[in-house]
């Protein structure tokens, strides 16, 4: 849970007892590099997996172990099922390996889907905030069922000559934010649940927030792995071609798959089981 996790970023003190009892949190051990004075670094992940399973054979919750497999069956039924506990998939590493400081000798397995949503606005690249010459990023939205946009999420991968086509692309859709459904973005007051891009937030502070606002007519293909809260990317979506065949009205929540919820504490037993 990204949101909850990053309430306890720099908490005030007078707010870390609030969150340990409101959101406990609980620590998930994957891998022990040292105990004492003895370092595993030189030893295979095979045999630190089993000193950390002797280190923590009597752990109770909130401490646990993730669980692990080598039967490729048994990773592909965690790939499906443990998306609904809230996590985005599997790590996958070498057996054989030692420990590698700084390296990365592993393999993240993500799910790949595709959605259309509503190109409703940009922001202007980092270097080209006075040039107005680049794109940075595109903001993303999708229609609920009472006809509102929500800001789901942006797209920003790209390179610094697509960036500048885009700036040509984006014109003619360019408005004036008084007529956009996103006119409140810099709102304090309560949006009716409305996602809308840049509110102001405690991780905000002093970050330039503006953007250019786009009738909400542009469609495009986008792909991501998860989405956080049910209702945006967790990531940057990775834009993959426009859909002028697509009606923006149909660009809504419907589309995007929903996996069957799971309690994370089944998944951390590695026994997952289907919540009501």
């Amino acid at each position: 849970d990204f949101d909850t996790l990053g309430q306890r970023i720099h908490p005030a003190a007078s707010r870390v007892n609030m969150l340990a009892e409101k959101t406990p949190a609980s620590f998930i051990a994957f891998d022990l590099l040292a105990l004492d004075d003895q370092s595993f670094l030189d030893e295979a992940y095979p045999r630190r997996r089993q000193r950390l399973e002797t280190a923590l054979a009597d752990a109770r919750p909130p401490v646990h172990l993730t669980p692990v497999t080598q039967d490729a069956d048994t990773a592909r039924q965690w790939f499906e099922m443990f998306e609904g506990a809230g996590l985005d998939g599997l790590i996958a590493k070498p057996a054989d390996l030692a420990y590698l400081p700084g390296k990365r000798p592993m393999y993240k397995i993500k799910h790949a889907r595709t959605a259309d949503v509503v190109v409703a606005g940009f922001r202007w690249h980092k270097s080209a905030v006075e040039t107005k010459d680049a794109v940075g990023s595109m903001l993303l939205g999708l229609y609920d069922d009472q006809g509102r946009l929500h800001h789901v999420g942006v797209s920003a991968s790209f390179s610094m000559a697509r960036r500048k086509e885009l700036v040509a692309e984006l014109a003619p859709c360019r408005i004036d934010v008084a007529d956009h459904p996103w006119a409140r973005w810099g709102a304090t007051e309560d949006l009716d649940g409305q996602r809308m891009p840049g509110a102001p937030s405690r991780w905000s502070g002093k970050k330039d927030l503006s953007w250019a606002p786009l009738r909400p007519e542009l469609v495009c293909e986008v792909g991501y792995d998860y989405l956080e809260g049910g209702d945006r990317f967790r990531h940057t979506a990775q834009f993959k071609r426009w859909r002028p065949d697509r009606d923006p009205k149909s660009c809504g929540y419907p589309q995007l798959d929903r996996p069957v919820r799971f309690d994370v504490d089944q998944v951390l037993g590695g026994r997952p089981e289907e919540k009501q």
